[in-house]
């Protein structure tokens, strides 16, 4: 691991930005809504990130499509969280729903930060962010939860936590980083649009939740959102273009 001290300063604000935020205000929200529901929320991260990258770099700034794109996603959210948002709000509902849209916006900001990091091993920079969260947050669950009063978590707690840690943390940071440096920040947060299918298919399936229509139409509005960022969707509408004849051969005779 590299013993700059600057670097770990960068992995700590990294750490802030992909984990200790996004992951503290997802776990609030499903609190208080379903997981499919979250899911689709967090599927807006590339909208936020079109705006964010637009903003503070220079290579990837916003253009038609993309600006479409934004536009479309943004009322897929709107459909989605539906008119009756107010009257949810004392239910604790909309809470839910702002803290996962914060998340994906936060996710947004880390999504540019990372780009630093370009020049160094993706397990290097996985290892070094989850490092610098964990020193956050140890204080945090000290002075918030005081673990030592609570009773101890059982076998299935344990489980999910390992397999939380392996599968969305560890192996999910190495591919992040590694598609990060070849891709581009705005490419890579476009992979959150497969979120939403795996949570909705493993909440029905495990969970037993239940989507309502509108939130599926909101799930599609966001999924064309996103096919314009990534210029697929104009693309597929265009007329192809007609094949030009190639020239033929002429043969010439010259008298000398």
């Amino acid at each position: 691991m590299p013993a700059s001290p600057r670097l770990w300063a960068d992995f700590i604000v990294m750490g802030v930005l992909n984990n200790v935020i996004p992951f503290s205000l997802i776990v609030f929200g499903e609190t208080r809504i379903s997981s499919g529901l979250a899911s689709i929320l967090n599927a807006t991260t590339p909208m936020f990130t079109v705006v964010v990258a637009h903003m503070l770099t220079a290579n990837e700034k916003l253009t038609r499509s993309k600006f479409v794109g934004v536009a479309i996603g943004f009322a897929g959210v709107a459909v989605l969280v539906g008119p009756g948002a107010l009257a949810g709000m004392a239910k604790g509902g909309i809470l839910g729903e702002v803290a996962c849209l914060g998340a994906a916006l936060v996710y947004a900001f880390a999504g540019i930060y990372g780009r630093r990091f370009k020049d160094i091993s993706p397990i290097k920079v996985a290892t070094g962010q989850v490092t610098g969260s964990t020193l956050v947050l140890i204080p945090v669950v000290v002075f918030a939860d005081r673990p030592w009063t609570l009773p101890a978590p059982d076998a299935e707690t344990w489980g999910a936590l390992i397999g939380i840690a392996l599968l969305c943390t560890v192996l999910a940071y190495i591919l992040y980083f590694r598609i990060l440096a070849a891709a581009g920040a705005t490419n890579l947060l476009l992979v959150t649009f497969l979120i939403p299918v795996s949570a909705i298919l493993l909440g029905s399936f495990v969970l037993g939740e239940a989507l309502l229509i509108r939130e599926f139409a909101g799930m599609a509005m966001i999924g064309g959102g996103l096919a314009f960022i990534d210029g697929r969707l104009p693309t597929a509408f265009l007329p192809r273009p007609k094949p030009v004849p190639m020239p033929t051969e002429k043969s010439y005779d010259f008298e000398i």
